[in-house]
């Protein structure tokens, strides 16, 4: 009879709308190289940004329970919109740990020396009790300027990291911020950490970009620890992929936005979109 598996050997599981919460994942391997993850993007469907707060509510709903089914002992929802939507309503539902993303306001207030901080973020995040709740227990003593770049997420997804387009979208969402003078700037959409560079060109070396995704992933490793959930072994991890896109387009992208260390498990595709069904 084969040894029952411990819940210490499950996966983390991640999800996102898409390719964003990579920059996550990116950040939960380097904390912790020994622990198996499986990335879900639902590409299908994304960006979550212009959907109603039921239709997000129903597609995270179902890809946490698909997760859930791979054994995941963890998740992560590793998309800002998804958390600001849904994750009070998944914490009811779901018993499993869950980590979320929020825009990180705190540390971009306590930086700040002009007084002035921009959040870039889609509007749902904006809209969302999370993000009011944030500016007013960290940032009333600051201005809080708010940024939606309409067309950003897309521009990542397409593996357009680099192109004109994407950095006119960033300077007609940013150059106003300047002009006000900001001078830390937090990323509240897991795709833009892929676009620092472009970023940086813009703002100069006069602004801090603050990038939650560390601290995510040292959240991460904490619940796990008080939830006696780390996996103690030494072996490297082994990632598995799963979207609601094509998969060949997903593989690419993913090799190059990042470079993961171990076995990777390769890609699943649910060419029907059974995966996810409302």
């Amino acid at each position: 009879m084969s040894e029952e598996r411990s819940p210490r050997e499950g996966p983390i599981g991640v999800f996102d709308s898409g390719v964003g919460g990579l920059s996550v994942m990116r950040e939960i391997v380097k904390k912790l190289p020994h622990e198996d993850i499986i990335y879900f993007a639902d590409t299908a469907h994304c960006p979550y940004g212009p959907r109603s707060l039921e239709e997000i509510r129903g597609l995270t709903q179902a890809i946490l329970s698909f997760l859930l089914a791979q054994g995941c002992k963890i998740i992560v929802v590793a998309c800002n919109t998804a958390s600001a939507a849904a994750l009070y309503h998944l914490r009811e539902r779901f018993e499993v740990p869950i980590v979320g993303m929020e825009p990180a306001v705190k540390p971009a207030a306590q930086e700040t020396e002009t007084k002035v901080v921009g959040v870039i973020a889609t509007q749902a995040t904006f809209h969302g009790e999370l993000f009011a709740s944030l500016v007013q227990r960290f940032a009333s003593h600051v201005t809080v300027l708010e940024g939606v770049c309409p067309g950003l997420v897309e521009q990542v997804e397409a593996g357009k990291l680099d192109d004109p387009q994407t950095e006119a979208i960033l300077r007609h969402c940013l150059e106003p911020m300047l002009e006000k003078g900001i001078d830390a700037l937090t990323l509240g959409c897991t795709h833009y950490p892929f676009l620092i560079p472009t970023i940086k060109k813009i703002v100069g070396p006069q602004v801090k970009i603050i990038d939650p995704s560390p601290a995510v992933a040292r959240q991460t490793k904490r619940v796990l620890e008080r939830e006696g959930l780390l996996n103690h072994t030494h072996r490297r991890g082994r990632y598995t992929f799963y979207t609601t896109g094509h998969p060949e387009t997903f593989a690419a992208l993913q090799k190059r936005l990042i470079d993961l260390p171990g076995e990777t498990k390769g890609v699943h595709w649910s060419q029907d979109n059974s995966i996810i069904t409302l």
